[in-house]
């Protein structure tokens, strides 16, 4: 099988502000993110990497270089859920809206306003990550930089929980998961290995849309 490793941005600005960043431009990480995006380069060290893929969106590239991929393979299919109009608001306005709740518990069903739907990102995004994993041998490994709600989406359709389901799986920042894929056949290893434990035991996710940030300053 292709091993697939995701890996979700290291923290930016944006997730320490509380924002949701959608495809907004000139989002960079933080001093944390930096730091967690570094930390991956030794992780990933002795790892038989033969192909590294990333999203479009800066902190996903800058992720993606520190972590030891200067020139990452750009794959527009990996990129964030296009949130229209919520773009750049905080989550804690967002919490007020009242779709929130059908977010959390139909999110098949919403799309943005003047942006995506969740169900078209869902199926753009595991329909890349089947095709890049086509691309390669069953024993080799690739590497994916994206974001929450896409690799949420990739990790609920390896499950087999679907789109309705996806909201019960949370990516951290820098968050590694590893999946392994042959055909329509998958296999998930692991779930948001790496990173600091202590943003997912020391506090809930206290959102979820954007990936489920934990907007917490450190």
């Amino acid at each position: 099988m292709t091993r697939v490793v995701l890996i979700r941005h290291g923290r930016s600005t944006a997730n320490a502000d509380g924002v949701l960043a959608g495809r907004a431009a000139g989002i960079r990480l933080d001093e944390a993110g930096r730091d967690q995006a570094t930390r991956l380069r030794e992780a990933l060290a002795s790892a038989p990497v033969a192909a590294a893929y990333s999203s479009p969106i800066e902190r996903c590239l800058e992720t993606a270089q520190l972590a030891g991929f200067p020139d990452p393979l750009v794959v527009e299919g990996l990129t964030e859920c296009d949130y229209g109009r919520w773009t750049g608001l905080r989550l804690d306005e967002l919490r007020s809206e009242a779709v929130w709740d059908t977010i959390q518990a139909d999110p098949g069903s919403v799309t943005f306003p003047d942006g995506e739907s969740m169900r078209d990102m869902f199926d753009r995004v595991t329909g890349v990550v089947g095709d890049l994993a086509a691309r390669h041998a069953d024993d080799e490994t690739i590497v994916v930089f994206s974001h929450g709600d896409p690799i949420k989406a990739v990790l609920a359709h390896a499950f087999g929980i679907g789109i309705d389901r996806f909201q019960r799986v949370h990516v951290n920042p820098a968050g590694v998961s590893v999946i392994e894929m042959r055909g329509d056949r998958t296999m998930v290893l692991c779930v948001n290995a790496g990173g600091d434990l202590s943003d997912l035991i020391g506090s809930r996710p206290g959102h979820v849309v954007g990936g489920g940030d934990v907007a917490r300053a450190k």
